[in-house]
C-alpha cells in the first residue's frame, strides 16, 4: 500500500511542473517535508506562498495559504479523474492562469493511473509507520548536516520518492556527497538510509574502504553505502552517516 503515498505525491509534483519555471535540474518538481504536521508540499506556487500539501494520516490533499488549510480532499476511494476534477476546480478558482495538467516527463515504477483508477487508504498502522519513517530521515539529516558542517536543503524527489540531501565536502576538494533515506528499491529491499561520494559527476569507488560499524558499502551499480532503517532511530542513523562521511573525508 506503500505505492499509493507515492503516486499521491504525484499530484503535488505534476501541480509544481504546471506552475513553476522550470529548472535544469529538475528540483521545482521537488517536495518539502514538514514533520510537525506530516505533510509532502509543494514550493509555493504564487506569490501569496500558497502550496499543495499531502497529508499522510488524513490521505489527503490540502491547499495552504498562509500556513492554513483552506481546502481539502481525501483521496481515499477517489478516481484519478476525480482527483484531477478537483485541482484543475481548484487552481482554475484561485485566479491562476495556467491551466493544470498531470504531465510526468519521468517514469515511475508502477503502471500508468488511467481516468478510474482508485484510491484506498491505508490503515493507519501503515500510514502512521510511513509517517514515522519520513520523520525519522528528516531529523537524522537535519541533525547529520548540522554536526557535520554541511549545507543543504532536505527534500523528496517525486521520481525515486527519496528524502534527500547533497551538499560539497569544504575540506575535501572537489567532492561532494548525497545521502537520505531511499524506498524499497533493487538495492534494498527496506526503506534505507544511502549515502554515496562524487567527483564532478562520477561516483567514487568504495572497493577500498574500511567496514562501517552500520550498514555496508556497496560497489556494485550503487557506490555508497546503506543501511536499513528497521530497528535504527536517530542517534544510529547519524552515526551511520558522519562515519561514511569520515571515510570520504579520508
Amino acid at each position: 500500500m506503500s505505492n499509493q503515498i507515492h503516486l499521491a505525491a504525484q499530484y503535488l509534483a505534476t501541480a509544481s511542473i504546471s506552475f513553476l519555471s522550470k529548472k535544469d535540474d529538475d528540483s521545482h518538481t521537488n517536495l518539502g517535508f514538514n514533520k510537525e504536521k506530516g505533510y509532502l508540499e509543494t514550493w509555493p506556487l504564487n506569490d501569496r506562498g500558497c502550496k499543495i500539501t499531502f497529508d499522510y494520516l488524513n490521505f489527503a490533499l490540502h491547499w495552504v495559504a498562509n500556513n492554513t488549510v483552506r481546502l481539502s480532499l481525501s483521496l481515499d476511494k477517489k478516481t484519478h479523474r476525480e482527483i484531477l476534477n478537483w485541482l484543475e476546480s481548484l487552481t482554475t478558482s484561485l485566479g491562476i492562469k495556467t491551466p493544470y495538467t498531470y504531465k510526468l516527463h519521468y517514469e515511475l515504477p508502477y503502471d500508468t493511473l488511467t481516468d478510474d483508477y482508485v484510491f484506498e487508504k491505508p490503515s493507519d498502522s501503515i500510514l502512521q509507520e510511513l509517517l514515522q519513517n519520513r520523520i525519522l530521515a528528516h531529523k537524522v539529516l537535519e541533525k547529520t548536516l548540522n554536526t557535520s558542517s554541511l549545507e543543504s536543503d532536505i527534500r523528496i524527489w517525486p521520481h525515486h520518492f527519496d528524502s534527500g540531501a547533497f551538499a560539497q565536502l569544504k575540506d575535501k576538494a572537489g567532492v561532494a556527497i548525497g545521502l537520505g533515506m531511499a524506498i524499497p528499491d533493487s538495492t534494498h529491499n527496506d526503506y534505507y538510509f544511502y549515502i554515496s561520494g562524487y567527483k564532478g559527476h562520477d561516483s567514487l569507488d568504495t572497493a577500498t574502504f574500511n567496514p562501517l560499524s552500520l550498514g555496508e558499502w556497496k560497489n556494485e551499480g550503487f557506490k555508497g553505502a546503506v543501511l536499513s532503517i528497521s530497528g535504527i532511530d536517530e542517534e544510529k542513523g547519524v552515526t551511520f552517516f558522519k562515519e561514511a562521511i569520515s571515510t570520504y573525508k579520508n
